[in-house]
């Protein structure tokens, strides 16, 4: 269980991760957005951290998508 739950967590911070490179945002500019280091910005996209709903749906917001592009990647319904 524990195993599909960390893959299932990758594949979030993956897609965080697509969506902010199409936007052209850095980790930079995110982790200001979200007042955090770069650092610990970069390790939610490396899924390395636990993000909380909170977190999650704002993330959304910076990047201006629904929390559901997040969950399942589908670059054709993103628009610049």
């Amino acid at each position: 269980m524990k195993d599909k739950l960390k893959a299932e967590m990758k594949v979030v911070a993956g897609n965080i991760r697509k969506v902010r490179e199409f936007r052209n945002y850095t980790q930079d500019y995110l982790a200001a957005k979200l007042e955090i280091s770069q650092n610990a910005y970069s390790k939610i996209e490396l899924g390395y951290s636990k993000i909380t709903l909170d977190r999650l749906f704002h993330i959304a917001i910076i990047l201006e998508v629904e929390v559901t592009h997040l969950l399942y990647f589908n670059k054709d319904v993103l628009k610049k």
